[in-house]
């Protein structure tokens, strides 16, 4: 019997993303990666805090994003905060070009996984919240989990 597929192996998330940005947009892209680069990766050992994507000469790369050395690597293992070029199409590279140049809007990776063997980034077009908003979000939640707790304390007790 065939072994059933996972759609999307995480690999790494970008939790403080959503804490300080609205995301408007999502945009799925490829990442061009050397050989002990996808190896570290599927070892669960990338971190995305601190990494944003950024256009340069109509092309789109991430910067700051730690893929770790590759432990069975030799000499020829790559650098851990380089930048990498992800894989889009023209006209979703020309899409993003026209939301980041409005003002306080920036490129945020958001979590990056394995799809059928290649290793995927979920980039967000983020507007910057401020902290009147992130405190505005906190309530919410606290909120969100208060309502949640008396309502299974109800039902269950």
């Amino acid at each position: 019997m065939a072994k059933p597929k996972a759609d999307d192996n995480l690999v790494a998330q970008n939790k403080k993303a959503r804490h300080d940005y609205f995301v408007e947009e999502t945009f799925e892209a490829g990442m061009v990666l050397q050989g002990t680069e996808i190896k570290s990766m599927r070892a669960g050992r990338m971190n995305l805090k601190e990494s944003f994507a950024r256009i340069r000469d109509g092309e789109v790369y991430l910067h700051n994003a730690h893929i770790a050395e590759y432990e069975q690597g030799n000499r020829f293992n790559h650098e851990p905060t380089r930048a990498r070029k992800l894989l889009l199409k023209k006209k979703e590279i020309s899409q993003l070009i026209g939301q980041t140049q409005q003002q306080g809007y920036s490129l945020v990776p958001l979590k990056v996984y394995i799809k059928n063997g290649f290793a995927k980034v979920l980039l967000g077009v983020a507007k910057g919240k401020k902290n009147y908003d992130k405190r505005e979000t906190l309530r919410r939640q606290d909120a969100k989990r208060e309502v949640d707790r008396a309502m299974k304390e109800r039902f269950n007790g």
